[in-house]
């Protein structure tokens, strides 16, 4: 299909959205799915050679796209902030859908496995550092989530009110600490323990243990729930 022609000029068995009604979403290239989005094209050319302009971008990585800004998107030839937005909320709509629960009753929290499987898909890819604290009741199911801090991860900077306040009013039985490394390397670092010492200490006085902090990385995740026991 050339992408320098015009969709509607295109044979109608060969158009995207065509395709995507007689096969299913599933059946299409990831081109042809941007194609869709995009939804028309401009003086530079069609919708379909804007999908591929966006996907030469990130060298054809849905991850790199995925991690993207709005305004980076934007310098992909034809993609103004509407096409941008529309693209991010898709994308975003996949990691939502990803992580939710299947079952009407959450499945518990039993290990730094299942934090990682809940968080890894909008968090690995984030290129900044984000602090999350999931609030737990007493069967280790999360009832809340609560992002604490955007940016370098920094004790000074997270006092343990912003985590334990939310935490006292959903009247939290436990917290688990989560971050993410944008390196995609999950090994902790001093900070990283500094931070779970100071919080695992404030949890303990206020009767809301924290029972661990996991750190996101690309494909693999760390524990830093040995940490939780030091603070004592």
């Amino acid at each position: 299909m050339p992408p320098t022609r015009p969709i509607h000029a295109w044979r109608l068995s060969d158009r995207p959205r065509e395709r995507l009604r007689t096969l299913g979403a599933r059946h299409l290239s990831v081109r042809e799915l941007l194609t869709i989005l995009v939804g028309s094209g401009g003086p530079g050319g069609s919708a379909f050679s804007v999908a591929e302009a966006l996907l030469d971008l990130v060298d054809g990585s849905l991850e790199r796209l995925a991690a993207m800004d709005g305004g980076t998107m934007e310098q992909a030839d034809g993609v103004g902030s509407a096409t941008a937005a529309r693209v991010l909320a898709a994308l975003e709509l996949g990691r939502r859908a990803a992580h939710e629960p299947a079952d009407a009753e959450e499945a518990p929290i039993r290990g730094p496995e299942d934090v990682y499987r809940r968080m890894a898909s909008r968090m690995r890819d984030l290129q900044q550092e984000e602090f999350h604290a999931l609030l737990l009741n007493t069967r280790h199911r999360v009832v809340r989530e609560v992002a604490v801090t955007r940016g370098i991860l920094d004790a000074s900077l997270i006092h343990p009110r912003e985590v334990f306040r939310a935490a006292v009013s959903e009247g939290a039985a436990a917290v688990i600490l989560v971050h993410n490394h944008p390196s995609g390397d999950p090994t902790p670092s001093a900070e990283d323990r500094a931070v779970t010492r100071q919080l695992a200490s404030a949890g303990r006085a206020l009767g809301i243990p924290v029972l661990d902090h996991v750190v996101i990385g690309r494909g693999k995740w760390s524990t830093l729930g040995s940490e939780t026991e030091r603070s004592s």
